[in-house]
């Protein structure tokens, strides 16, 4: 498995309508897509910063991934995406070493990616995805 780069990093937030002009506005970055990916119950936002993105995850239903994150934990830091250029792979090491998996296959994320992601519980409470261009 070889790593390339920070791929994104997701932050949750309550309202995209809310939380864009403040990196739009404040930091100086442009929001380039929004885009709802159905199946995770979520509506994203994306700004690039240099090679990495950040993403901007408003929960569409109360009871999807980021909907419960955000009623646990609150607005915030919600994972981080590292570049590979096999998901699959890329799993299926990590799992021979003793880390718990959300995903064992890999799945269809936002911007066209295959993405699968590795459980808080075994990554120091850190919520880990990998992604690959198709």
């Amino acid at each position: 498995m070889e790593l390339t780069h920070i791929e994104h990093i997701g932050i949750a937030v309550k309202s995209l309508e809310q939380a864009i002009p403040y990196y739009e506005n404040i930091l100086g970055l442009k929001c380039y897509a929004i885009e709802e990916v159905k199946d995770q119950r979520v509506k994203t936002a994306f700004f690039k910063i240099g090679q990495t993105k950040l993403e901007l995850l408003e929960s569409t239903n109360p009871e999807g991934p980021v909907g419960k994150f955000i009623e646990k934990k609150g607005e915030g830091v919600h994972h981080i995406a590292f570049a590979t250029d096999g998901v699959q792979q890329a799993l299926n090491e990590v799992e021979e070493k003793g880390i718990r998996l959300i995903d064992k296959v890999p799945r269809k994320g936002a911007e066209g990616l295959n993405i699968g992601f590795l459980h808080p519980k075994s990554t120091f409470g850190v919520l880990t995805e990998f992604c690959e261009k198709p």
